[in-house]
């Protein structure tokens, strides 16, 4: 036998793993009900964290994430799609009267339909807020109660100790820290605050220690008033957050039991930001920025930190990617799906063939990776009577809001205009402080809106009348207009007739 063959074969013997392709991994999709990045990784000193804190140091914790819309059903359809929404035919809420869904044409290329194809079992607990269910069908769809993520999790064990061979893709989805579960009857004063899922008097969910926390301790973000209300809801948004880390907790726990977690991948964010009046519903930094924490256990790197801008149209191509099921040339699956031919009348909508976003995946063991540097969104609805069309075109140095429909006020969201802490100052008249801004200026929005958001990251200071940011105004409005065309956004026609 030839000395080349020996070798050859000797190699083959000795690094067998080096020739084999490794099993891919499982992996779960962990997305929580309006969470900004408010935990102790992210730097507040105040809530406590310590499941997502130990997540990030094993993992990689982006600094620069953001949902694409804050609107519960638009932004969940963009994670499960990677298109915006605006394209994808989600504008709004799917339940009730609000009836806004999907194209069937989205089937081609949306996340639960390619995991299967790719040979994943899929199966998806807790809100899942989108429609058509066959363009976002799972295999299982495991009990809640979305309320309680420990509940949660006890119910994903069935899953994790089932001996097939094939990987699972868990789609995890809180319905906390939501606004509801009633108010707060204990708190002295007219207005009452929500109690964000948590029991009242100070109750404790089945298998939760649930953390309480002291109103004059809760850190106030910039864009709300620093006023007892406000300081009694966020006391109330974190005691649900807290519960939201103890299902992690829990959830990390049982993969350990299972001997799953040595194999599974694990992705940690929210649908958008913090349910309060100026984040959810808004295209503010505060309703766009959320945390997100990717812990593979193939990376070498453990508690790493990038400063890529990703969004959530990148979580689509990258878990496909993940999975061996992407084809990063053309941003697209390596395989599209068929679709139904539409039944007489029906608009299927446009044909889906690429992704709006890209893969993460080979930038998780870079700080600061070249050519991450801007982000879109796009807003259309939340409910149904709320339309207020947003477009945003956002770098490192200057963000750019178009409120297309500026002349109208600002439409709020039910449970928002409730909010003890918006009430509180509304009530005032429209001069009282909200943040940065005033009540009035909160419901009455100029067309334009640019930022220099490098230093001045709260928005506090409108450019877009300033003479001397006339120049960046249009060179940021042609970016705009690039981006909606480039994702085949309707409202593009809105520059002709308005």
């Amino acid at each position: 036998m030839p000395l080349r063959r020996l070798l050859t074969l000797a190699c083959l013997l000795i690094f067998p793993l080096e020739t084999s392709q490794a099993a891919p991994p499982n992996i779960i999709l962990f997305v929580t009900d309006d969470e900004s990045p408010v935990a102790g990784c992210y730097g507040n000193t105040v809530i406590k964290t310590p499941s997502l804190d130990a997540l990030a140091a094993q993992g990689v914790r982006f600094t620069e994430a953001f949902a694409t819309t804050a609107s519960c059903s638009a932004s969940r359809s963009v994670i499960l799609s990677g298109l915006h929404n605006h394209h994808n035919g989600q504008y709004g809420h799917t339940h009730a009267f609000h009836k806004f869904e999907s194209f069937k044409s989205v089937a081609a290329l949306s996340l639960p339909n390619q995991m299967a194809q790719a040979g994943y079992r899929t199966a998806s607990i807790g809100k899942y807020h989108v429609a058509p269910e066959a363009v976002f069908h799972f295999d299982q769809y495991l009990p809640g109660p979305g309320g309680n993520p420990v509940a949660m999790a006890d119910n994903c064990q069935a899953l994790f100790a089932d001996p097939s061979e094939k990987p699972f893709f868990l789609y995890f989805c809180t319905n906390t820290p939501h606004r509801g579960g009633g108010q707060d009857k204990t708190f002295p004063g007219k207005h009452k605050p929500d109690l964000f899922g948590n029991l009242p008097n100070k109750g404790h969910h089945k298998g939760v220690q649930e953390a309480f926390y002291d109103p004059a301790e809760v850190v106030v973000p910039a864009f709300l008033p620093d006023t007892p209300e406000s300081r009694a809801e966020l006391a109330q948004y974190y005691q649900s957050c807290s519960r939201v880390d103890q299902g992690l907790g829990r959830l990390i726990a049982l993969l350990k039991e299972t001997k799953q977690w040595a194999n599974t991948v694990l992705i940690f964010t929210a649908d958008h930001g913090m349910a309060f009046p100026g984040a959810k519903t808004t295209v503010y930094e505060s309703g766009l920025r959320v945390p997100f924490i990717v812990r593979d256990p193939r990376q070498e790197k453990q508690g790493l930190t990038n400063n890529a801008m990703i969004s959530h149209v990148d979580i689509t191509p990258s878990i496909l990617d993940l999975a061996g099921a992407y084809d990063p040339a053309n941003r697209a699956p390596k395989s599209l799906l068929p679709v139904p031919k539409p039944a007489h009348g029906e608009n299927n909508g446009p044909k889906m063939s690429r992704y709006h976003g890209r893969s993460w995946v080979p930038i998780l063991p870079e700080t600061n990776p070249a050519g991450w540097d801007s982000i879109d969104a796009s807003h259309t609805f939340h409910e149904i009577q709320m339309y207020y069309p947003m477009r945003v075109v956002r770098d490192r140095k200057y963000k750019l809001i178009w409120n297309v429909a500026y002349h109208q006020p600002y439409p709020f969201a039910s449970d928002l205009w409730a909010a003890a802490t918006w009430q509180a100052q509304f009530e005032k008249g429209p001069q009282a402080p909200y943040g940065a801004r005033t009540v009035d200026s909160y419901i009455h929005r100029p067309q334009f809106e640019l930022f220099d958001i490098s230093s001045d990251p709260d928005e506090t200071r409108n450019l877009a009348d300033d003479p001397k940011f006339a120049a960046t105004l249009e060179e940021y409005k042609g970016k705009l207009k690039e981006m909606q065309k480039r994702t085949n956004d309707p409202w593009i026609m809105k520059w002709r007739y308005e």
